[in-house]
């Protein structure tokens, strides 16, 4: 038998309510308190349900093309198979809170979902839906907050434990929550989830008044803080000594809007209402049309002062004194629609945002700000700007940031490639931007293709950059094996000054061109160590009784050997030979024991250094740090690529970007935006320098992308404060 939406059947509704054994240790009283708004909860879910077809399939007589239709159709059919799905996933979240409450701990349990203004970027559809969720949950605030307030007091003296709303089963926080969660399994996009959200909102939680007042009721009956006065469901009327001032009703917002757009109006709300014409008139305001909006603003775009004089220009003060001289010439107090003011209030706060980031230099920020007319104007003629990255002006604006984040000033700054490009888009803009939002399309096909051209140049010269300091790493570290290896063998002998001369100049070359081509580990290195040994041994005088035997066995292998080595690293030939002449006559003088004759021998008493073209491995840094110093860890957080600003001096500043970390010799090698080495730092150093304030890193998220979180908080927090 098929049952009706409408219909709950008892065996069916009490196994839903099944709940873990810790909820009976709640007092009964929480347990009647919860089956009856349960009860309210389950007939306001049904209407939902039993409506969104409706509103779904008005929605798509108003779809856009049949993609967008059929988004719709496929939510409608997605909806009707989950439907028992989510009411079962919502009621038992609902049971599971009641539960938790008998062992809630306030300073343990955390809030449901981050703030959208977290400071970790968020996805965009993240964003949209925590803006909407928070946008919701005000609303019933505003509403219905003194009577949940009540409620949570009630629960708190119930339980003998602080509750707070945001964890109070029957708050709004909670119930979209659940909700959401039981949804999650919708095949359907953030459009639409965010469409049956406020579905949620008004056929479930409009209703909150009673839900809130029936549970306080019944708490109160039962003696549980009964002095609380009930919350009116209306304002009080003002006594007619007391003076009252009238508060204009809320506009209407156009529900045909995006929702991001609408959820971000209900936040603006209040800052609604200040930009207007400067008249005392009585005579009711008119609002001023988006093309005539849209005309005033593309003449104050031809006035758009120089970068020089940005900061004297204030686009809403600008407005505002055009909408007077309009209304003064009308007769007529015209003012701006509700979603225009919003737009250019919001345009406003983003751009505040963005003209005191930090990542963004200073010399780029005035040029960056002639950019709010043509995003005020593309906001207002496509509302959808504030929810769709990929929006084209969106993504212009940060393309430009992120181009720009290498950047450092120079003397010669407007002849900079990077700054005329720029320079060139805005121009562009103000000059030729009036109603059709294509050209951002086509400067931003424009811009990306010059970027791309850079970053294949800089990306060139990195690569270069790279090799080079890894090859004169590996030549630095090589050279100390050599080091290390010829005074290991010369250090403290007598030798014939031929041998040392040989040795320091020629076999040098033949121990470094193995150590860089082998490894200092290899079994070529090995040999070539050995060979300089033998050859020490054998012009050595020797009192064992086995010594000319052991010589005579020796020097076959030990000739072949060097001069092996020899031709490998394209010795003078003629030097060769001459070395092996003498060689030869010393080996001569060993058979014969004669005497040292005109052999001219020297004592090696100072360490060998090898000439060497710079200092491939840098100083050791005097200062030890603990492993777990802030310095160090901030040094460890960088990535490759990313990018750093360095304060050369109080004035000047420097930006690079990480392009390499050096394994043999750990140096944090540093370019700039051209891919041009400009500084190497040791692990430690830079540790220092992060510690001393001297050095920080560039948030390279999207700046767009940064300062719409950072205004959505700013309003909420303004929402709450009110």
């Amino acid at each position: 038998m098929h049952n009706d939406g409408n219909v709950v059947p008892m065996r069916r509704a009490t196994t839903d309510q099944a709940i873990p054994s810790p909820l009976t240790r709640l007092p009964v009283i929480l347990l009647q308190v919860r089956d009856k708004a349960v009860l309210q909860l389950r007939h306001g879910l049904q209407a939902l349900f039993d409506n969104a077809d409706d509103t779904l399939f008005e929605m798509t007589d108003r779809a856009r093309d049949s993609v967008e239709q059929n988004t719709y159709f496929q939510a409608m059919r997605d909806l009707r198979l989950k439907r028992k799905s989510i009411e079962r996933l919502f009621f038992e979240q609902i049971f599971e809170a009641f539960a938790r409450l008998s062992r809630y701990d306030v300073a343990q349990v955390s809030a449901p979902r981050a703030s959208p203004a977290a400071s970790v970027a968020l996805p965009a559809d993240e964003v949209e839906r925590n803006v909407a969720v928070q946008a919701m949950v005000n609303k019933v605030l505003d509403r219905d907050g003194v009577a949940l307030d009540q409620l949570t007091a009630r629960l708190s003296t119930l339980l003998g434990k602080a509750l707070i709303e945001q964890h109070n089963p029957l708050g709004p926080t909670l119930l979209c929550e659940f909700f959401l969660r039981a949804g999650r399994n919708l095949g359907v996009e953030i459009k639409v989830k965010l469409i049956i959200l406020q579905l949620f909102v008004h056929y479930v939680l409009s209703a909150a008044h009673q839900l809130y007042g029936e549970a306080n009721q019944l708490l109160m009956a039962m003696g549980v803080l009964p002095d609380l006065k009930p919350a009116l469901a209306h304002p009080p009327v003002a006594l007619a000594d007391t003076p009252v001032v009238a508060k204009p009703p809320a506009p209407t917002l156009d529900a045909s809007l995006p929702p991001m757009f609408l959820a971000l109006q209900e936040l603006l709300s209040g800052v609604r209402g200040n930009l207007g014409p400067i008249l005392e008139t009585n005579a009711p305001a008119q609002p001023i049309s988006t093309r005539d909006l849209l005309r005033l603003l593309s003449y104050l775009q031809q006035y758009v002062p120089t970068p020089a004089a940005q900061d004297d220009f204030d686009l809403r003060n600008q407005l505002e004194l055009l909408l007077t001289r309009v209304s003064v010439k009308s007769g007529k107090s015209r003012v701006m629609g509700v979603a225009d003011e919003d737009v250019i209030n919001l345009i406003a706060m983003l751009f505040e945002c963005i003209l005191n980031d930090r990542t963004l230099p200073d010399s780029l920020k005035a040029l960056v700000g002639q950019l709010q007319i043509p995003m005020v104007k593309v906001a207002i003629l496509d509302k959808s700007f504030f929810s769709r990255s990929l929006h084209p002006a969106r993504r212009l604006l940060n393309e430009i940031a992120g181009a720009a984040l290498g950047w450092s000033r120079c003397d010669d700054y407007q002849r900079d490639s990077l700054y005329l490009r720029i320079e060139q888009v805005v121009k562009r803009l103000l000059n030729d931007f009036v109603d059709d939002p294509a050209i951002f399309s086509e400067l931003l096909a424009d811009f990306l293709t010059f970027t791309s051209e850079e970053r294949r140049r800089s990306e060139l010269l990195e690569q270069r950059t790279r090799d080079a300091e890894e090859g004169r790493a590996k030549t630095a570290l090589a050279r100390q094996h050599v080091e290390q290896a010829l005074n290991q063998a010369l250090l403290g002998k007598k030798l014939p000054r031929g041998v040392v001369v040989f040795v320091q100049g020629a076999w040098s070359k033949v121990l470094l061109l193995t150590c860089l081509k082998h490894g200092e580990q290899s079994t070529q290195w090995h040999a070539a160590v050995q060979t300089l040994a033998q050859l020490i041994w054998s012009v050595q005088r020797h009192e064992e009784a086995d010594a000319r035997s052991r010589l005579l066995a020796l020097v076959p292998g030990l000739l072949k050997a060097l001069r092996d080595g020899l031709s490998v690293s394209s010795f003078d030939p003629f030097a060769t030979s001459e070395f092996f002449s003498e060689l030869e006559g010393l080996h001569v003088q060993m058979f014969e024991e004669a005497q040292h004759g005109s052999t001219e021998w020297v004592e090696v008493v100072e360490a060998i250094a090898l000439p060497s073209v710079d200092e491939g491995l840098p100083p050791a840094t005097p200062q030890s740090l603990l492993p777990d110093d802030i310095g160090l860890r901030q040094v460890d957080q960088l990535r490759l690529g990313g990018w750093v600003e360095f304060q050369e001096d109080p004035d000047n500043t420097l930006r690079c970007k990480l392009t390499a970390i050096i394994e043999a010799t750990g140096q944090y090698i540093f370019v700039n935006r051209t891919g041009m080495k400009v500084l190497e730092r040791s692990r430690t150093g830079l540790a220092l320098e992060f510690r001393s304030g001297a050095v920080r890193t560039l948030d390279d998220t999207l700046l767009f992308d940064r300062a719409l979180e950072s205004v959505i908080g700013s309003l909420r927090r303004l929402d709450r404060g009110k």
